[in-house]
């Protein structure tokens, strides 16, 4: 693991996947306060204020909006990275977050609803467009021995997101009523270091010889991430690849979908990003006072739970990061959803069960964190990791974007019906999530084989 090598996965982690953590959490804490934005600049323009029926539909839209936004963002990817380059799309999309960034946090000064939910869409086109690329970038660079440890260090970064966003949210900090603009808009500090020193480092060295057929550059590339003058072996390998794709051209997303050689990869692909944001882990955190509250948890307290729910997702992001390499792909992601299934059960359980009960309160909260946990071990990261092993050169732009497209959707789907079907079916919603969970265990556990120190090629032919 050379500096070079490690400098360049915090900085697109930090610049790029810390956000779309953050982003995620960051409407959590001050949705009073948005919500008494809208309803008293509508009242300003129309002369009355909202009914809660509608300033509930204006809200659900300000949190998901961010996810449609994300499936934008995807759908772009492929043509991103084959004009710009994988550095080079990620220097770009740097852009987006400082426009984002001007609309929200300038929008109480101007009296406009209308900036934050635009803010929001940008930064969910951002994130659309880096939660693949990252994992793209850091897939094809990174030694096949590194590859586990690398491809998940972006999923540390999506939980430490998450966790600043839940620290600077309290009371003392930004929760503040003035504060929530700024709350919004601090991304572009991480966004802008990103802009800064991102182009200091080279573009990816597959994509330069595989793709740009620019062998001087890759080599160099090679050079500077692995530390080492010998690089002739990596040559060789990409080499092999290219050669066994001179006659491929890169394939679009209609054209992966009918080839029945990668039927596997593409459905693999699709059953674990789907899982990924149907496991119910959304609905945590974009409601998670919501959640805490019905719990029976004091009002006073919810802050404080919620920041210590995000220190140990932190925890585990760190321990599936450290253990991967040693594990494999399929323990930590099979692992994962079964104790997401488990601990979704133990949340309905819990809820019915505290009026007689009353210190199930905590076992809720437990549960809750073991969601949490679980998913930061490995679903939270393994998916992207996964999209980019299962495809050679030529697949996986489009692999990406169907990954990415069903991963958006799925979130959307769960930001925005969640409150209703929380208030439909009671307790009762998250057993839901329990037994996606558990499908999505089995699947991995028959289908998906371990990807662990093995070149692309050879995955390749494994799944052949």
């Amino acid at each position: 693991l050379t500096f070079p090598l490690l400098w360049v996965t915090l900085l697109v982690s930090f610049g790029s996947s810390m956000l779309y953590g953050y982003n995620l959490a960051v409407v959590n804490s001050p949705a009073v306060h948005i919500k008494a934005f809208y309803n008293a600049t509508w009242s300003q323009r129309y002369g009355h204020g909202l009914a809660p029926g509608p300033l509930t539909l204006l809200y659900s839209l300000t949190v998901s909006i961010f996810a449609l936004g994300g499936l934008v963002g995807s759908l772009l990817v492929g043509v991103l990275v084959e004009r710009y380059g994988r550095n080079g799309t990620l220097s770009r999309s740097a852009l987006f977050i400082l426009m984002a960034g001007g609309f929200m946090g300038f929008s109480r000064e101007l009296g406009s609803p209308e900036m934050v939910i635009i803010g929001r869409s940008i930064t969910g086109l951002h994130s659309g467009i880096c939660l693949s690329v990252v994992p793209l970038y850091l897939g094809e660079m990174a030694p096949k021995n590194l590859r586990g440890f690398l491809g998940l260090m972006p999923s540390i970064f999506t939980c430490l997101g998450v966790f600043f966003a839940q620290v600077l949210g309290l009371p003392e900090l930004l929760g503040k009523d003035r504060f929530w603009p700024l709350f919004l808009s601090v991304v572009v500090i991480p966004a802008s270091l990103q802009l800064m020193l991102l182009h200091c480092f080279p573009e990816s060295p597959r994509y330069l010889l595989i793709e740009k057929n620019d062998i001087c550059e890759a080599t160099k590339a090679l050079h500077r991430f692995l530390g080492t003058p010998d690089v002739q072996n990596v040559i060789e390998e990409m080499k092999k690849e290219q050669q066994s794709l001179s006659s491929v051209e890169m394939v679009s997303v209609w054209q992966l979908l009918r080839d029945r050689s990668v039927r596997w990869q593409t459905l693999s692909v699709v059953v674990v990003n789907a899982g990924m944001q149907l496991s119910g882990i959304d609905a945590i955190w974009f409601y998670t006072n919501t959640i805490f509250e019905k719990a029976g948890i004091p009002v006073s307290q919810i802050p404080y739970t919620t920041v210590g729910t995000g220190a140990i997702e932190v925890v585990a992001g760190l321990i599936g990061c450290f253990t991967i390499e040693k594990l494999g792909r399929r323990p930590l992601i099979i692992t994962g959803f079964c104790a997401m299934g488990i601990c979704s059960a133990g949340i309905t359980v819990s809820l019915l069960l505290q009026t007689d009960l009353p210190w199930m309160r905590y076992v809720s909260v437990a549960c809750v964190i073991g969601i949490i946990a679980g998913f930061c071990m490995g679903p939270a990261g393994v998916p992207f990791l996964m999209t980019a092993e299962f495809f050679t050169q030529s697949h996986r732009p489009a692999a990406y974007i169907v990954g990415g497209s069903i991963n958006w959707l799925c979130n959307f789907t769960i930001g925005f019906i969640f409150p209703f079907l929380q208030m439909s079916a009671g307790a009762f919603c998250y057993l839901v999530f329990c037994g996606i969970c558990l499908l999505v265990a089995l699947y991995v556990y028959l289908i998906i084989p371990e990807t662990k120190n093995k070149t692309f090629m050879e995955i390749s032919h494994i799944f052949a």
